[in-house]
């Protein structure tokens, strides 16, 4: 039977409504939309290139935590109220993604909060032999 673990950020969104950051399932890791809070403070800056650096520092440990990295990445999808916000995090976003080149999709779309500017969801597929450290199976 394939590993099932669910990895928690400590967002106390993710208790609230009933979701984990992310999931592993085997070889492959969902993680969730995932927004510009910094969780230890439950603070969210103003400014959407600096949402969009706090959300992928977001992905980025919850990749971890599942056992990968951002080059395992295969599905990306960003998801902003104004269409307009989304050029100016393309060099953030390329930063992660340039060369690993994920399949990717943008949504121009509400948000639950409105200060949320940008949420970023990514599927990636750890590496043969990936060990998840640290998290809750569920």
């Amino acid at each position: 039977m394939a590993e099932r673990r669910a990895i928690l950020s400590g967002s106390v969104f993710e208790e609230r409504i009933g979701y984990a950051r992310a999931v592993v399932d085997g070889d492959r890791v969902h993680v969730s939309g995932t927004t510009g809070y910094d969780y230890t403070t439950m603070t969210i800056s103003e400014d959407v290139v600096e949402q969009a650096e706090q959300c992928l520092r977001n992905i980025g440990a919850a990749l971890a935590e599942a056992g990968c990295g951002f080059g395992d990445v295969v599905r990306v999808r960003y998801l902003l109220p104004e269409r307009d916000d989304f050029e100016p995090c393309w060099p953030v976003l390329r930063r992660c993604f340039g060369e690993v080149r994920p399949a990717a999709t943008m949504m121009v779309c509400g948000l639950a909060d409105p200060r949320m500017r940008i949420e970023i969801e990514v599927d990636a597929r750890r590496p043969a032999g990936a060990a998840a450290g640290g998290a809750q199976t569920r």
